[in-house]
């Protein structure tokens, strides 16, 4: 599913129209960019949860070279989902 069919979806379910529902999708992925931004975590219940997580520096190898080099620790997304759906789902 697309951004663009789930702003329809709302739409139709909601009985907004298709702007009024562009502009609450998109304000719902603000919030939860600019909470994670801020190094917050995003709790929906039934849902799942939305957090930054942190991977350490480590050591890796060259392919090419075979030598050894360092690995620059960093900060990426992550979504854990909540019992509810992952029950919906299996």
């Amino acid at each position: 599913m697309t951004k663009k069919e789930l702003t329809e979806r709302v739409a139709k379910k909601v009985g907004l129209t298709r702007k009024s529902a562009e502009q609450a999708v998109n304000t719902i992925f603000g919030i939860i960019k600019e909470s994670m931004v801020k190094g917050d975590k995003v709790v929906i219940t039934g849902f799942g949860t939305f957090k930054v997580r942190k991977r350490a520096t480590r050591a890796g190898r060259n392919p090419q070279t075979g030598s050894s080099i360092k690995i620059a620790g960093h900060k990426l997304p992550g979504f854990t989902a909540g019992k509810t759906l992952k029950r919906l789902i299996k």
